[in-house]
């Protein structure tokens, strides 16, 4: 499958002003605000399919849902699934069934490898479909399974090792990157980014193609393949409505 039949990928992650993506206790941090909150809510509804990792479903057992009824209604409308595709990936397998990712929305997809697919096979039956990717979790091969699957926009939503996955193999077209204003400084807490040889190194810059603000919220919209500048001259540089 050719790289033009995969889907767009968008890398969705609020991060603290010094890269934390949560901090190192017992309740989930929230680096967003209400309103950068619904802005998520509206991506996820004009997605396809969003995915985390298996990690992060672990920790923070979310639900990946689309909250608004009236998002809902439109996708609804328009031939689309009420709920996006929800996909998660373990390479081990180290999934429990009774988590909520399991139990809410729409169809659930997940990707492994052969021995994760053994463990998970009998846990998950008739809650998600399980896909192995062989003996490792190989991100391009998931893009093209998701692609052969009509997958045209995957959201993807963390945690740290799924996003360094898709920057350091070149596979994410879009980074929307939230920036809180909340300093976290504790060694022990998950970073946005693991360490990574990624493509061009530190030589290599992004298109930084939209400022937005969003309450005390910075919201940047990156386009980590492209090399030129946009087309319109520049990032727009905008205020969201209030």
């Amino acid at each position: 499958m050719s790289d033009s039949d995969r889907p767009h990928v968008l890398l969705s992650v609020a991060v603290s002003i010094d890269g934390y993506i949560d901090d190192a206790g017992p309740e989930r941090l929230l680096l967003s605000n209400p309103e950068d909150f619904d802005r998520v809510d509206a991506v996820r509804a004009d997605s396809d399919a969003i995915l985390v990792g298996a990690r992060t479903l672990r920790r923070d057992n979310p639900r990946l849902l689309v909250g608004s009824a009236e998002r809902r209604a439109r996708r609804v409308a328009a031939g689309k699934p009420e709920y996006p595709l929800k996909v998660t990936v373990s390479a081990g397998g180290d999934l429990e069934p009774g988590l909520r990712f399991f139990h809410t929305g729409g169809d659930k997809l997940v990707y492994t490898t052969d021995a994760g697919a053994a463990r998970l096979g009998a846990r998950l039956a008739g809650l998600a479909e399980v896909v192995s990717l062989g003996t490792t979790v190989d991100f391009g091969a998931l893009l093209d399974d998701l692609g052969r699957r009509g997958t045209a926009r995957l959201m993807v939503e963390g945690g740290g090792h799924i996003h360094t996955a898709f920057l350091a193999n070149g596979l994410a077209d879009e980074l929307l990157l939230a920036v809180a204003p909340v300093l976290v400084g504790d060694p022990d807490a998950p970073r946005f980014l693991n360490p990574a040889d990624f493509p061009g190194g530190s030589g290599r810059r992004m298109v930084l193609a939209d400022v937005t603000r969003i309450g005390d919220v910075a919201l940047l919209r990156y386009l980590p393949t492209r090399t030129e500048a946009p087309t319109d001259g520049g990032p727009h540089v905008m205020e969201s409505p209030q």
